[in-house]
């Protein structure tokens, strides 16, 4: 569910503050209780060992296939799941001993797990090239050969669920019209297909599992959006407004519930946060489902119906549970450690379900548990063994005071290295968006830069979502300005903790957070000593003028949040780093995909000549097979690199080590 268009960081870019994976079990995991809002230090430093990028970034990431396919195999034994153990993601399963069987092996293109068929071992598979975005949808045969079931070099496609019998599974595609999706069913036997909606421009949320009821969504500005219902048995399907409103609302579709009588919604209508409703179909009646002081992030129902699986994004962790309505209990989970529970997948008789658990100190691993018990096994070890856990950090909830009063709420990672005699230097983090969110969990990039003796602070400025509407909306139409200076005092605060050089303080984000990283070595250039900016906007007029054809239903509403080009070109340009980097003076490194699609390679290209030719200290490196977000292992080991050895070069001034300058004339591009 998407209430704001972000230019947000892809699923493979697992550092750059973007929420990945949104659950976790109220009964397993105990978040960091936010008492003193300030972050502190133990007396004396502890001695630990400080490990290179590569072995970060050596940990395998796992990721389950769709809730909405099948996971487990037709006869429960494999489970279906992707991995980057090679060095980028191929499709494999897992055994319930946790043995591996590749099932592709891509050394270019990630390859991600979707469903199995529901009767044999076909797998539907997504991919794109080379980070593009553009995404095809593949059938893998039982003799492991590939067939692109979305051909079309623009075309842009992904599997959107299976009728509830198994025999038509549905994917959507930009084909007939670049800027929207039109909804196909395909014959599990044969693969035809037979267009069953044609699309006016909404977004297509979901379809309930008998096949009849399909819901769309329409966002209208950044603050208020609307479902709609389309009976597709009719004899003239009709689009249905099921969200007539006064006022900004936003409405978000969550699933429709197993037996397919009822729509599970989310609304901001009745407080701060976003609230589970339910409609019912046939009689248009609505009641309330979960209420909290938080969002709820998402609802879905098993396939038989009997649970109900729901989180809450609780102050940046996500709390989740598993309600079995029959005997009106929720599951307890055991022999897994603290931490965010997530991707929840049911067998094929709802005995067993896998899961996932992600500590800040230990990357994603995949669980099996059985439901009558709740007693877990995991499967995967995804910590490599030559890491010392206890090295590592777990991070701590603070915030701090802006210029307005406002509180911010961050994430901070303080080294076990510091202490008031040995401060060390720190990094203000900003989060990808507009509208996203630093939240709890392993980061390789994060705990590789604070094992190397960097405090890291990841401030959610206002405009972050997970704090409730007014803080979410207080940022429109004012980026770069007012977010800006909470960052900016995101420093004061470092300032006053004890344990950090007060005098060594720099700032690093990705996309919407590289933007605000230029904007504050443009606008504020004596607050940061340096700046890692990666693929950050630069210049807002062009990416607005940019954007992708299949954002073109999130148009109005990115434009309501940031502002149109054609008639807010004076302030677009003010904020714009790329038009004020004579101003820039501050060492800066600059991190560029050359296919990326949202923030376009010239962004980085001149906004480095610019600073150049002002005389400023500038590495940049470009990465010519990567998108918005960094798909191969070794691209993602050289990033991290680079960041800590100009890091220690600019920031903490030790002897130079060489960062590489991989710049447009070097590499071809």
């Amino acid at each position: 569910m998407t209430f704001r268009t972000v230019l947000a960081l892809g699923a493979s870019m697992l550092a750059l503050g973007c929420a990945q994976t949104p659950d976790t079990d109220t009964s397993s995991a105990t978040p960091i209780e936010d008492t003193s809002q300030t972050a502190e230090t133990d007396a004396a430093p502890v001695d630990i060992e400080t490990y290179p990028a590569a072995l970060f970034h050596q940990t395998t990431s796992y990721g389950l296939g769709s809730s909405s396919g099948y996971v487990f195999s037709a006869d429960d034994g494999d489970i279906l799941a992707s991995t980057d153990a090679s060095g980028i993601y191929n499709a494999v399963t897992l055994s319930d001993t946790g043995a591996v069987t590749p099932l592709t092996h891509s050394n270019e293109d990630a390859i991600y797990a979707q469903s199995f068929f529901p009767n044999d071992d076909r797998v539907l598979l997504t991919s794109d090239g080379g980070g593009d975005e553009i995404f095809h949808v593949y059938v893998r045969e039982e003799d492991g050969t590939l067939r692109d079931l979305t051909p079309g070099d623009e075309v842009r496609a992904s599997v959107v669920g299976w009728r509830g019998d198994g025999e038509v599974f549905y994917v959507q595609t930009n084909e007939r019209d670049a800027q929207t999706n039109d909804l196909y069913a395909y014959q599990t036997d044969d693969y035809s297909r037979e267009m069953i909606f044609q699309n006016d421009g909404k977004d297509i949320a979901a379809i309930s599992p008998n096949g009849r009821w399909l819901a769309l969504m329409k966002e209208r500005t950044n603050a208020d959006s609307n479902i709609f219902l389309v009976d597709l048995f009719a004899d003239s399907p009709q689009e249905q407004l099921v969200t007539e409103h006064e006022g900004d609302i936003a409405y978000g579709v969550y699933d429709f519930t197993a037996d397919s009588e009822t729509l599970i919604y989310a609304t901001n209508e009745y407080g701060e946060f976003n609230q589970a409703w339910t409609y019912h179909l046939a009689s248009g009646q609505r009641s309330s489902l979960i209420e909290a002081d938080w969002d709820v992030s998402y609802v879905f129902d098993s396939p038989t119906g009997r649970y109900l699986v729901s989180a809450i994004n609780n102050d940046a962790l996500t709390e989740l549970s598993i309600l079995d309505n029959q005997t009106g209990e929720t599951v307890a989970l055991s022999n897994i450690p603290d931490g965010e529970v997530g991707q929840v997948r049911f067998n094929r008789d709802e005995s067993q379900i896998a899961f996932g658990v992600n500590t800040d100190t230990s990357p994603f691993n995949l669980y099996l548990a059985d439901l009558e018990t709740g007693a877990a096994t995991r499967l995967t070890s995804a910590l490599p063994t030559d890491i010392d856990e206890s090295d590592l950090v777990t991070a701590e909830i603070v915030r701090y005071e802006s210029f307005d009063g406002v509180k911010i709420p961050s994430v901070f990672y303080m080294p076990k290295q510091a202490s008031a005699e040995n401060p060390v230097p720190a990094l203000v983090w900003v989060h990808g968006g507009p509208g996203g969110q630093t939240t709890r969990g392993y980061s390789a990039t994060i705990q590789h830069l604070v094992n190397h003796g960097y405090a890291v602070l990841g401030a959610n400025n206002r405009g972050s979502s997970g704090y409730g509407k007014t803080f979410f909306h207080m940022d429109d139409q004012n980026h770069g300005e007012s977010d800006l200076q909470d960052i900016v005092y995101g420093r004061e605060y470092l300032e006053g903790v004890e344990g950090i050089d007060p005098d060594k303080i720099g700032i690093i984000g990705g996309s919407y957070g590289g933007f605000m990283v230029a904007a504050a070595l443009a606008f504020e250039p004596e607050v940061f000593d340096v700046g890692v900016n990666i693929f950050g906007v630069t210049n807002w007029l062009r990416t607005l003028e940019s954007i992708p054809p299949w954002w073109g239903s999130f148009r109005d509403a990115l434009y309501d949040e940031m502002g149109d080009p054609a008639e807010d070109e004076e302030r677009l340009r003010r904020i714009s780093p790329l038009f004020h980097a004579d101003q820039i003076t501050k060492p800066l490194l600059v991190i560029q995909g050359a296919n990326d699609p949202r923030v376009l390679q010239v962004e980085s290209d001149e906004l480095v000549e610019a600073a150049r030719a002002n005389g400023a200290t500038v590495e940049y490196v470009l990465f010519p097979d990567e998108g918005h977000g960094f798909q191969k292992r070794e691209n993602r080991i050289t990033a991290s690199e680079a960041y800590v050895d100009f890091l220690n070069q600019y920031l903490k001034g030790e002897t130079p080590a060489e960062v590489a300058d991989i710049s447009p004339a070097s590499s071809g591009d």
